[in-house]
């Protein structure tokens, strides 16, 4: 990847929005079902070293592509990598010389999910594997959580106490995802309906 290329690029689609043998006595049987317990979780340790090294490297890719984007846009903010469950996680925000660009979040987060997809590609383009990075700017996404996780939990109680299904407003994969994981937290189940970029969620009461 051509330093300086892709992040140009970011920058014109932003300004237009957008894994025998067998035992010969009970003694070797034990030793083997040890030595094998013992070899799977090595196995397991390992590979969850080897996929959280993974995503790291996810995350410095990100930061390289997002550190030239606002070099050449010119404009504030720090970079924050970190891992999040399964997941690099890149969150621009404040620096020493200003805040975090809040323009690079848009309206309803429009402008914040076309740059979260334009970094996973660039990502892509650096390591060849898809990536499901999150990305955050200005603690945007931070605060809509907070706000999904409580319109999910007052959904939830409603629909608990009318057994009507609800209807809520339309959001974004990620958005929506909270909602779902809050609401199957509360006992109850949810689903989407609808086509992008009006997909929205509906909790049902139980049965």
């Amino acid at each position: 990847m051509e330093p300086g290329t892709t992040a140009e690029t970011a920058l014109q689609a932003l300004e237009s929005e957008r894994e025998d043998d067998a035992p010969e006595d009970e003694d070797a049987a034990d030793g083997d079902a040890a030595t094998a317990s013992e070899s799977g979780a090595l196995a397991a340790r390992t590979g969850r070293s080897g996929r959280r090294a993974d995503l790291e490297h996810e995350g410095e890719v990100a930061a390289d592509f997002l550190e030239q984007l606002l070099d050449i846009a010119d404009l504030d903010g720090d970079l924050e990598v970190n891992v999040e469950g399964d997941r690099a996680a890149v969150s621009i925000v404040d620096s020493e010389e200003g805040p975090a660009p809040t323009r690079l979040v848009g309206r309803d987060g429009a402008v914040l999910e076309a740059l979260q997809e334009l970094t996973r590609l660039a990502v892509q383009a650096e390591t060849g594997d898809r990536s499901r990075l999150m990305l955050d700017v200005a603690g945007h996404r931070a605060g809509r959580r907070a706000e999904l996780v409580e319109l999910a939990r007052r959904t939830a109680e409603g629909v608990k106490e009318s057994g009507e299904r609800a209807e809520l407003e339309p959001m974004s994969a990620f958005e929506r995802k909270v909602v779902h994981d809050e609401v199957l937290a509360a006992g109850l189940v949810s689903e989407s309906e609808g086509t992008e970029p009006n997909r929205y969620v509906v909790v049902l009461p139980s049965n």
